[in-house]
C-alpha cells in the first residue's frame, strides 16, 4: 500500500482568510485515508464506482456409481475458515507471499457456503444415503462430516494464468461416541483458461466440482468401511 504525502502548507480559502485548524485537520485526515485507499492492491482495472459483479459457481457434481450405498445417516457441520479466505471477495494470489482480491468481482456466497452446498446436493442426488442434512436440522445422524477450508483462491504459483485452487481438510466423526474415523486433506487446482475473471471463475466451478466428488466418495466409503468393522454380523 502506498503512503500518501500531504501538504501540510495551509489552504487559503476564497475569503482570503485561511481555514480553522479543526477543518484543516480533517482535511488532512480525509485525504491520506482516500490516498490509501486507492493505493491498495486490488487486481483488475476500473473504476472503483464500477458495480461489482457477483458470480455464484453452480458446479454440478455426479458420485461414482461405485461408492458403496449407506445405512447410515450424516450431519453436515458448518464448515470453518479464516476471515481472509472464507470471504465473499475473490482471492487471488499473484506471487507465494501475497494475497490480494479482484476489483469489481465477488461470490453470491462464502467459499465454506458454497462448499456445503454442493456436497449436500450431490449427497442427496445420489441416493447413496437415507438422510443427509445440515447440523440442527433435527435428523438422527449416525456420522458428522467436519471441514476445515484452507485455500480458495487464484494462485498463480510462478504461471501466465492462475490455477482455482481449494484445499480444505475433513473429518469422518462418529456421532456416538465423537471418535474421529478418519482425516484426510483434499486438493484441487484447476488452471484458468486465461486472466479474466469470468475465465477464473469458470476454473473454480471445475475445481469445486472435482473436489466435492472425491469428498462425498471418501465420506461413503469410510462410513462403509467403519460399519464394517464395527458390525460385522450385519454385513453380507
Amino acid at each position: 500500500m502506498r503512503t500518501a504525502v500531504v501538504n501540510r502548507k495551509p489552504a487559503i480559502a476564497a475569503t482570503g482568510r485561511p481555514p480553522r485548524a479543526g477543518t484543516l485537520a480533517r482535511g488532512a485526515v480525509a485525504a491520506v485515508l482516500c490516498v490509501s485507499l486507492a493505493g491498495c492492491s486490488l487486481l483488475g482495472g476500473g473504476s472503483e464506482r464500477e458495480r461489482s459483479t457477483i458470480y455464484a459457481p453452480d458446479p454440478r457434481v455426479g458420485i461414482d456409481p461405485s461408492a458403496p450405498a449407506a445405512s447410515w445417516q450424516l450431519s453436515l457441520s458448518p464448515p470453518s475458515g479464516a476471515r481472509s479466505i472464507d470471504s465473499f471477495r475473490i482471492a487471488v494470489r499473484p506471487t507465494p507471499g501475497e494475497l490480494q482480491v479482484y476489483r469489481g468481482a465477488s461470490w453470491a456466497k462464502t467459499p465454506t457456503d458454497m462448499l456445503q452446498d454442493a456436497l449436500l446436493r450431490a449427497l442427496e442426488d445420489s441416493g447413496k444415503l437415507p438422510s443427509v442434512a445440515r447440523q440442527g436440522a433435527g435428523i438422527a445422524a449416525d456420522y458428522k462430516l467436519v471441514v476445515d477450508l484452507r485455500r480458495f483462491e487464484a494462485d498463480y504459483a510462478g504461471n501466465a494464468v492462475p490455477a482455482a485452487t481449494i484445499e480444505f481438510n475433513a473429518k469422518l466423526i462418529h456421532a456416538i461416541d465423537q471418535g474421529i474415523v478418519d482425516s484426510r486433506t483434499f486438493h484441487a487446482a484447476q488452471p484458468a483458461a486465461g486472466t479474466d475473471i469470468g475465465l477464473v471463475v469458470d476454473a473454480f466451478s471445475r475445481s469445486l466440482e472435482d473436489v466435492t466428488g472425491e469428498l462425498a466418495h471418501w465420506i461413503l466409503a469410510t462410513g462403509d468401511a467403519h460399519e464394517r468393522e464395527a458390525h460385522p454380523q450385519a454385513r453380507r
